[in-house]
């Protein structure tokens, strides 16, 4: 019998578009002969199922089942495609956890620590990964724009803590521009971030749980057309990812190294990508993120694809490692 898979998209951040296309991607290329497939849009108004002729089905939440023809279903697995909150932020899980449903992303706490920026570099610190200087404020903080920029020097980056899709992230080149990026960054956050600048090679790497091994994909190198790697540049073509990276032998093995060990000690699983700045030959962590984007213009995807990985074995892996676990 085939199982009932549940793709949950949209959210109630400012990543909404990007979920549904994500979890439009997903619905697109898994196998319809082992799966049988619902859309389920989770939107700040409401969680609705979206059949083939876009009618609403209204979600369950005593049980998240849903209605169809008179018939209830249940789900066997939740394939998570939600960028932010509620997905990415492990509330949602926590929700399926009580109702031991079987989900894609790694166990809710984990989601919920690498969400937050602060509380992930924390987390490796200690481990011997190597971060930039950075500076934290809350809202409500005083704000020293001296004591700032003597920690993290100019150029810097003020981005919100707990946020993707480099909404909010502003490269601030002198001091005048801080408070105006600080501001920006707060309306998507309460929490921000300010980081040094590095100069060096950005590149991004896909770990994931696949076929019960942990995976490190082929690293991707970026080379943005604009100050960084923003919104235009991973969506709107505004940037060369060259998969694999031109980086040495050397630089390659470290940043396997760094993102297998940020991948275990985190005790993750699931779909994973790893942001490094490549300074010398050290990779710096900059972010993890654990609903990396599966949208055409993605990089996950693409470095599966390298890997000699398609989509549809890489989202049905998700799904099996998930049943398994």
């Amino acid at each position: 019998m085939k199982k009932k898979i549940a793709i949950i998209m949209g959210g109630y951040s400012s990543e909404v578009e990007i979920s549904l296309q994500s979890g439009n991607v997903v619905y697109e290329n898994l196998d319809l002969e082992k799966y049988d497939l619902y859309r389920l849009h989770i939107l700040k108004e409401k969680w609705v199922y979206v059949d083939e002729n876009k009618e609403e089905h209204p979600v369950n939440m005593a049980d998240f089942s849903i209605i169809v023809n008179g018939y209830k279903i249940k789900f066997d697995c939740v394939f998570n495609a939600i960028h932010g909150h509620p997905g990415e932020d492990g509330t949602i899980l926590a929700y399926f956890d009580l109702l031991h449903l079987k989900h894609t992303s790694a166990p809710f706490y984990q989601m919920a620590v690498t969400f937050n920026k602060r509380d992930t570099l924390s987390f490796l610190k200690p481990y011997g990964i190597k971060i930039a200087k950075s500076f934290y404020l809350n809202r409500g903080d005083q704000i020293e724009n001296k004591m700032i920029l003597k920690k993290v020097g100019l150029p810097c980056f003020v981005k919100p803590n707990r946020g993707g899709s480099s909404f909010g992230v502003t490269k601030v080149k002198n001091s005048d521009d801080l408070l105006p990026a600080i501001e920006l960054a707060f309306n998507e956050d309460d929490e921000i971030l300010i980081e040094e600048f590095l100069d060096g090679i950005e590149i991004s790497v896909g770990v994931i749980e696949y076929e019960n091994k942990i995976k490190v994909l082929p690293i991707t190198e970026i080379v943005s057309e604009n100050e960084f790697f923003d919104f235009d540049a991973k969506y709107l073509g505004k940037s060369d990812e060259i998969t694999p990276a031109r980086i040495s032998e050397k630089q390659k093995l470290n940043v396997e190294i760094a993102s297998d060990k940020i991948y275990k000690s985190l005790n993750l699983n699931g779909l994973s990508r790893s942001d490094f700045i490549i300074v010398g030959d050290d990779p710096y962590f900059i972010e993890l993120n654990m609903v990396p984007g599966i949208t055409a213009e993605s990089i996950l995807p693409k470095q599966a694809k390298a890997a000699g990985i398609s989509l549809k074995e890489l989202f049905g892996n998700a799904i099996e490692m998930a049943l398994k676990n």
